[in-house]
């Protein structure tokens, strides 16, 4: 998997975090590692309708999910 927290700082359209997908983003998967960040922190992962599941599972096999909302963009 590449990188897939935002930031912001990109400008172009918000895609899906999975490795070489282009699709847009559907979903925001809202994690974090707790043994290197505040409870309150929370990093993002984009998703699209395809691979929400296998992100969700990713994350959630590891105790870092948080929560998911839709994305808004």
């Amino acid at each position: 998997m590449t990188d897939p927290s935002t930031d912001g700082s990109d400008t172009g359209p918000a895609i899906c975090s999975a490795k070489g997908c282009q699709l847009p983003a559907a979903w925001e998967l809202r994690w974090n590692n707790p043994k290197l960040h505040t409870p309150e922190r929370r990093k993002v992962w984009l998703a699209c309708e395809e691979h929400r599941t296998s992100l969700t599972d990713f994350l959630g096999a590891r105790g870092f999910l948080r929560e998911t909302v839709a994305h808004a963009g």
